[in-house]
């Protein structure tokens, strides 16, 4: 395959190719008699519901839990990431928690929220920023802890004090380790926004996915997990784009 040329226009001929493939997949599957809607019957629902605003709705009350439960979580993940990894009393104390709860799905954290703050939306904000929290504070944490001790020592030597060398080093050195717990944790929001929204929702496509599975709607389940997937796609490459930018002076390997 060295003769395939690796550049955005090839890239975007592959992608456009592998859509295209996964499209005549999901149609033969139809015409076998699988239980899948027909491409167009989605087409055709989504252009339905898109008409009398209910999608647009949906979509919005989604992004607004997932964006507020995502930046929350990362806010927060970020500095508990550099305490542990920067200063090892922190590590201390705080690691454990860190470890035992990040392997407690945040789903199973649904019943107590409900009990400790009610039906509204702050129950369905806390279990997506869990979610995205523990994804980023252990990136976070690791990016810290890989810094090239090289670079600290020559501060060092250069007459820089600890606050210095954690700002111009540290900081970015951990960056492209934090940008990928980022990623992570936008794409654990997403994959826990459904579930977040069985917490007596009235709008989003999770709550409209959950509607459609009473009713045996297969055509608004299929609306609902491909708006799911391009939505946090096209979050994820805004982020990719943002890592691209932000590490340009990380050298990566082109193949």
């Amino acid at each position: 395959m060295k003769w395939l040329k690796n550049n955005r226009y090839t890239r975007a001929t592959l992608n456009i190719t592998a859509l295209l493939l996964g499209i005549g997949l999901w149609s033969v599957g139809h015409a076998s008699g699988l239980a899948l809607p027909a491409p167009i019957e989605v087409v055709t629902r989504f252009g339905l519901l898109l008409e009398s605003g209910i999608i647009l709705v949906d979509i919005g009350a989604s992004l607004q839990r997932v964006l507020i439960g995502f930046a929350i979580g990362t806010m927060i993940a970020i500095p508990v990431g550099f305490l542990m990894g920067w200063y090892w009393i922190a590590r201390g104390l705080i690691e454990p928690y860190v470890q035992f709860f990040r392997t407690v799905p945040p789903l199973a954290i649904i019943p107590l929220a409900i009990v400790l703050l009610g039906i509204g939306e702050e129950p369905k904000i806390l279990v997506i920023s869990l979610a995205a929290f523990f994804a980023c504070v252990i990136a976070t944490f690791q990016g810290v802890v890989n810094v090239d001790k090289t670079l600290i020592n020559a501060a060092t030597v250069l007459g820089a004090k600890d606050g210095s060398i954690f700002f111009r080093v540290v900081v970015p050195s951990s960056a492209p380790f934090i940008l990928v717990g980022m990623r992570l944790g936008l794409g654990s929001s997403w994959a826990t926004l459904v579930a977040a929204e069985l917490i007596a929702a009235q709008q989003g496509l999770g709550f409209r996915m959950q509607q459609a599975q009473l009713y045996y709607q297969l055509d608004t389940i299929f609306v609902g997990l491909l708006l799911i997937g391009f939505l946090g796609l096209a979050m994820d490459r805004i982020l990719l784009l943002a890592e691209l930018r932000l590490t340009s002076w990380q050298e990566r390997r082109v193949s």
